[in-house]
């Protein structure tokens, strides 16, 4: 996990967005790199366009899931799996964080205190990315991770 707090770190001083950084990780998990992609999901940042509306951990790990079991190419399948794993992010998500912060809006959550936004988006990035990893392996979407060394 420290290899990937540190990733976070570096990718958040370089001016990157939670809902962007999750999909750095996943793509880099898959070996790749796409800017355009990157680029898109500025969108979400901030609660979708800096809106303070649903937080951007949230919508960029439900793309997350879809990067990996959603439906590229006109000769693909739909796979029902994806909702199933976004319902499954959205419930824990809400449990996790939405009870402690008072909602899942980035506004609630930050609560226009900038210091929270240093403090509680970096640690959100890093659980919500690992549950979405979580979910891709327990729906065979990606091979189980070797266990951390102690």
């Amino acid at each position: 996990m420290t290899d990937e707090m540190a990733r976070i770190a570096e990718l958040r001083a370089q001016g990157f967005h939670c809902s962007q950084i999750l999909l750095i990780l996943g793509l880099e998990r898959q070996g790749k790199s796409n800017p355009d992609l990157v680029r898109a999901m500025n969108g979400l940042a901030n609660g979708l366009g800096d809106c303070g509306k649903i937080c951007g951990v949230l919508t960029g790990a439900a793309c997350l899931l879809g990067l990996y079991a959603g439906r590229g190419e006109p000769d693909e399948q739909d796979n029902h799996l994806l909702n199933v794993m976004i319902q499954n992010l959205i419930e824990w998500f809400e449990d996790k964080f939405g009870q402690s912060f008072g909602g899942t809006d980035c506004r609630t959550i930050l609560h226009d205190d900038p210091w929270n936004k240093m403090l509680r988006c970096p640690q959100m990035v890093i659980e919500t990315y690992l549950k979405a990893l979580e979910l891709l392996e327990d729906n065979r979407f990606l091979p189980p991770r070797e266990p951390a060394d102690e």
